[in-house]
């Protein structure tokens, strides 16, 4: 029963995360979903219930989407996947955590003070190409999304909306890569099930944030995510 309530405080407090901000539900959940389930599982859910956040949302907010950065990011994806896959696989993923998280929280530091990132194509695909590295690998594509728009000052309504766009191809593609190249479970689903009706509250309580954070607040928000990232990567092995 306690592991029933930190499992459906988990999944509330990301749901909220990701439907007001665009990024958080893998960042704020992983960490903690593993704690209570095998990493596979633990990737698998998140996939699940970050891609239906996405697909809830995507409707009333595509008018916010820059269509021209989305298919960018999607070409840089389409190689970085099979990578990521290739290294859960294969590699040490605690030295890859390790030397992600050190890197974002150097960058996260850039950030706050005032370094800021000229967007370009190649840089657009580039990221795209890590985002996928870094979902099938370890279950979180958002830090180089978060750390490249936010550099970049884009507006919250589009980085949100950008975002939440492409994980819709992100996650649908890295979870079948799981499912074929790691296999799935029972106990993944079922937890995913259960875990569907809190998602939807989530849902309502993020949009009521979203639409009373500032631009400036939603700074610091991306901030927060980021060291809390980095930070996890660092210790949590």
């Amino acid at each position: 029963m306690p592991d029933f309530f930190l499992f459906a405080l988990i999944i509330l407090l990301a749901s909220i995360l990701q439907t007001s901000t665009g990024f958080g539900f893998s960042i704020m959940a992983t960490p903690f979903l593993l704690l209570l389930f095998a990493p596979q599982d633990a990737i698998q859910i998140n996939l699940v219930l970050s891609l239906f956040i996405s697909a809830a949302l995507i409707r009333n907010i595509k008018n916010d989407v820059n269509w021209d950065i989305f298919k960018r990011l999607l070409v840089g994806s389409i190689v970085g996947l099979p990578f990521g896959i290739w290294i859960f696989l294969s590699i040490e993923v605690a030295a890859l955590k390790i030397s992600v998280g050190i890197l974002i929280l150097i960058l996260t530091l850039l950030l706050m003070f005032n370094f800021r990132i000229r967007m370009k194509n190649g840089r657009d695909t580039l990221v795209g190409g890590l985002s996928g590295l870094f979902t099938t690998s370890i279950g979180m594509p958002g830090p180089p999304l978060l750390l490249y728009f936010s550099g970049a000052s884009m507006k919250k309504e589009m980085l949100r909306a950008t975002t939440l766009a492409f994980y819709l191809f992100i996650y649908s593609a890295s979870l079948l890569i799981q499912v074929v190249f790691a296999g799935t479970t029972m106990k993944a689903w079922t937890s995913i099930g259960v875990a569907l009706p809190i998602v939807g509250v989530g849902l309502y309580l993020g949009q009521i944030l979203f639409n009373y954070v500032s631009q400036k607040t939603f700074r610091v928000f991306t901030y927060i995510i980021l060291i809390f990232t980095g930070v996890y990567l660092l210790i949590g092995q």
